[in-house]
């Protein structure tokens, strides 16, 4: 029986820290990128912003096959605490769902600090400097962009965030490999 630090690390190894889920919101946030570049009222961008985000499993699955990720394991009781971390967020979203009739053009903002906020926990369940910082940054940057520029500013900003995301999991991987 593994104790908790043990699974932890296993969780982490197996995982790769959940990189393949970070470098697929890369593409996420690119689709939305060209939905906020159209000429589409901000209702129909907004319902095709929540339409972008519908891939995202299967494009993690995918990314998770070419990186050999292990999408699944059953055998460590914490993947399910990711799960759970993960569905926690769905429960944020009645927030945005709320905004998008609401305050319809803030509501890549309020996207953007849920999607943010919720990595709080994986810096726990990966022992990940990235997960934490980056999960206080993306709010508190989203929401001063988010309020001073165009939405389309904001998912540009995403997709760098994410991009220097992805970087910094595939150092912490390579450290904690030789850990």
């Amino acid at each position: 029986m593994m104790n908790l630090e043990e699974l932890k690390k296993d969780c982490s190894i197996k995982q790769k820290k959940g990189i393949h889920f970070i470098i697929a919101s890369v593409i996420i946030w690119s689709m939305v990128l060209i939905v906020q570049l159209t000429n589409l009222p901000i209702l129909t961008k907004n319902f095709l912003t929540f339409c972008c985000t519908a891939p995202l499993l299967p494009i993690a699955f995918l990314i998770s096959k070419i990186l050999k990720i292990q999408f699944q394991d059953k055998s460590n009781p914490l993947n399910i605490l990711g799960i759970l971390f993960s569905i926690n967020q769905i429960i944020y979203l009645l927030i945005a769902m709320w905004v998008y009739p609401t305050i319809p053009d803030k509501l890549l903002m309020v996207v953007a600090m849920i999607f943010g906020g919720h990595l709080l926990p994986y810096s726990w369940l990966y022992n990940s400097k990235a997960y934490m910082v980056l999960s206080i940054v993306i709010p508190i940057l989203a929401l001063v962009i988010g309020l001073n520029f165009e939405n389309y500013i904001l998912a540009i900003m995403m997709i760098g965030i994410e991009l220097i995301f992805s970087i910094l999991l595939v150092i912490e991987n390579k450290k904690f490999i030789k850990d």
